[in-house]
């Protein structure tokens, strides 16, 4: 199983986190470790100010889960295990003491919107297309859901997720709050990024930090709640109709 690619580099302040997957820039659990121990460490580095999640390539920015790590989980402690580095990772963003800019180029599927939403500022193409389809396959966003309702409201992710088909586009995440801008190409919004980027890590880091912890106040339990969420797609993920779409989803 292809484990994918990270890279971060530093450079006047600002750090730059890149993940790259074959297979849509989904993140299996090895990557979903590799990118918590990133935002961990910049958490504490002196040197970094402010962060740029961004992913390879144009069509795709992340696309949740790894299919195929779904598909080989066959008893509930792999299962809770698999679900829970996606809760480690939102947590390590929340908890990360630099502001986090996203870079969406492209679609962004399941725990792949819930990464953008873990974010403190994101900006987006038109190309950045968002769905919920995980109770299509007999799972739900549970773990992701704190992150992404935080964003966008419970009415937002409802209309989400209770409509798992379909695609809603980088101007309606706009509207509900997920994307703080939308542009019309890549260079554009690569130029607002890094305007913005430098601005941050002009500022006093102090301020910075203790405005991040406002921002995400009353969240302290989404360690415990994002768990117990963990645990109920670790089970779900075992019952034999989501096998069965899952393998019908990898085959389509």
């Amino acid at each position: 199983m292809e484990q994918g690619s990270l890279y971060t580099h530093v450079e006047n302040n600002i750090a730059t986190i890149e993940f790259y997957h074959p297979a849509g820039n989904s993140l299996p659990t090895d990557l979903l470790n590799r990118l918590v121990k990133s935002f961990n460490e910049l958490s504490d580095d002196n040197k970094v100010n402010v962060i740029i999640l961004k992913s390879e390539k144009e069509r795709t920015f992340c696309s949740g889960a790894s299919l195929d790590e779904l598909l080989s989980i066959n008893n509930p402690t792999d299962g809770v295990a698999f679900f829970s580095g996606f809760g480690k990772l939102v947590n390590a963003m929340r908890k990360c003491k630099k502001p986090i800019i996203g870079r969406i180029q492209g679609k962004a599927v399941g725990g792949g919107v819930g990464i953008v939403s873990a974010c403190d500022y994101a900006m987006a193409t038109e190309e950045a297309s968002i769905k919920l389809s995980e109770i299509s396959i007999g799972i739900g966003p549970f773990v992701v859901e704190p992150a992404i309702r935080r964003k966008i409201g419970v009415a937002a992710v409802g209309e989400l997720s209770l409509n798992p088909a379909m695609w809603q586009n980088a101007y309606w995440a706009k509207e509900k709050g997920l994307y703080a801008r939308v542009f019309d190409n890549t260079k554009d919004m690569d130029k607002e990024i890094q305007i913005l980027s430098e601005q941050l890590a002009s500022y006093s880091p102090e301020a910075v930090q203790h405005l991040k912890r406002v921002l995400w106040e009353e969240t302290d339990n989404w360690d415990t709640l994002l768990s117990e969420r963990a645990n109920i797609c670790g089970n779900l993920v075992l019952s034999e109709t989501t096998k069965k779409a899952l393998q019908k989803f990898k085959n389509s």
